[in-house]
């Protein structure tokens, strides 16, 4: 049942737990939950969907064929606490914890997050999504800007997640064993082939 808040006479505020969040969410739906508000997802450009759609592709390929795990798109709630559940563009969980996962949502961060910036929900995904993520111990939060392409890599070391590959033509994972980004890959208008980027991948490993 929704909390009322008030701070004053005529300052009221509706805060909603995530088992409310979770009731009203249904297919086709698609918003976060940040400190009990509703935020809901604007509409993305092609950029956005094309670059989204590459990793992916990518990541799912290798994901299936090294039996690492599960990777889910936005239309999967993450509950992070009471007040808090997340549609991530991209969460990856471990082969091992299959436990999370109930029936309409997944229980705990992910060990993996990719978020495609929107100009509209941008400052959320570095903001109070980044805190709540690190928070609850996202092992990797990848930050992707199909606009300027300023991608950002963060990783947890103590409590924290720390910006790792600032600049590096490469991108490795420690959560996904082996697997690699090129930046130059992460052009929307310049993508590679699927099958020829993890050709590279695996020859790597």
């Amino acid at each position: 049942m929704a909390t009322r808040v008030s701070a004053a006479a005529d300052l009221e505020r509706e805060l909603l737990t995530a088992t409310d969040f979770l009731d009203w969410l249904e297919p086709g739906r698609y918003a976060d939950l940040i400190d009990g508000e509703i935020f809901k997802h604007s509409r993305v450009s092609i950029r956005h969907a094309t670059l989204l759609n590459f990793v992916d592709a990518l990541l799912r390929l290798f994901i299936d064929r090294h039996n690492l795990g599960m990777l889910y798109r936005e239309v999967v709630a993450v509950r992070l606490s009471g007040r808090n559940v997340f549609l991530p563009d991209l969460a990856f969980y471990r082969a091992d914890r299959e436990e999370a996962i109930r029936p309409t949502h997944i229980v705990g961060a992910p060990d993996l997050v990719v978020e495609v910036l929107s100009p509209r929900t941008a400052d959320r995904d570095i903001g109070p999504k980044f805190a709540e993520y690190e928070q609850h111990g996202v092992r990797e939060y990848w930050i992707l800007d199909p606009e300027t392409l300023a991608h950002r890599f963060y990783r947890l070391q103590g409590e924290e997640l720390v910006e790792y590959a600032d600049g590096a033509e490469e991108i490795d994972s420690t959560v996904i064993p082996g697997f690699l980004l090129k930046r130059e890959w992460l052009d929307p208008s310049a993508l590679p082939r699927i099958d020829n980027a993890i050709t590279i991948i695996d020859a790597r490993r």
